[in-house]
């Protein structure tokens, strides 16, 4: 029995005040990335300080980081849409690569 065949694929994480979430999410669904984590109440020091990971007075208040994993020809869509956003708000992205089993999952037909 074969071992488990691993795929290049790029991890995108941004961090970015939660009432920037739907702008975040709204360009991954246009370019069509499979999916998305969402982790809410991030907590770090930055380049405007320190942001505690807690409810002020609603979700959109606090910091959230928003995880997809997609094909190399996405990544590139993905930074030019998050430019705006960039320009105007603080926040941060990372890309970084990464090997994934099911490389289907994650909108890249399987190798053959």
């Amino acid at each position: 029995m074969g071992g488990l065949i691993l795929h290049p694929m790029k991890e995108i994480r941004v961090i970015v005040a939660g009432e920037h979430r739907p702008f975040v999410t709204d360009l991954l669904d246009r370019v069509n990335a499979t999916g998305y984590t969402i982790i809410g109440n991030v907590s770090g020091k930055g380049h405007h300080g320190v942001r505690e990971a807690h409810f002020m007075f609603s979700e959109q208040e606090s910091l959230e980081m928003i995880m997809t994993v997609v094909p190399e020809e996405k990544v590139e869509p993905i930074l030019a849409g998050l430019r705006p956003l960039f320009d105007r708000h603080s926040g941060v992205m990372f890309v970084t690569n990464v090997a994934v089993s099911r490389q289907e999952y994650f909108g890249k037909a399987p190798n053959k």
